[in-house]
């Protein structure tokens, strides 16, 4: 089964320049909010390709495939962890994205917002660590 974390990859790259403007605008321009809404957009887009990818390393280690397809996304990332994709650590912060990203979902609200882009420089760094990782299983499954 062949794996490409090049989505997964882009997505954090735009979630990346996304801050980096963010940072650079003053909090009373319009661009602010663009760019922030830009980053969560990044943010919910790369949290749904990351379960994707999950799921199909999930398979490669001998899960079986309509199994793997109907556990819900938290499971997801506990099976991870118990298949070491992720330490102890990193399931309890995936867990904490993905309940965000459930929240972003249904919370429109400026200051949820602003919630949440303190979560996203860690959400980064654990974005292209696992890009990393995903690429190393998928390699040594070849």
């Amino acid at each position: 089964m062949a794996l490409n974390v090049e989505h997964l990859l882009r997505t954090a790259a735009t979630l990346e320049q996304a801050l980096l403007a963010l940072n650079k605008t003053p909090h009373e321009e319009v661009l602010f909010d663009l760019y922030r809404n830009a980053a969560i957009k990044s943010f919910e887009l790369s949290l749904e390709t990351a379960g994707k990818l999950l799921r199909k390393a999930l398979k490669a280690y001998g899960g079986a495939p309509r199994s793997v397809d109907a556990l819900v996304f938290n499971d997801v990332l506990r099976h991870a962890g118990k298949h070491g994709i992720f330490d102890e650590a990193a399931v309890t912060r995936w867990l904490a994205y993905r309940a965000n990203r459930n929240n972003t979902a249904h919370d429109y609200g400026e200051s949820f917002a602003n919630e949440t882009l303190i979560l996203l420089p860690d959400y980064l760094e654990d974005v292209r660590t696992l890009a990393v990782k995903l690429q190393e299983v998928f390699d040594a499954a070849a």
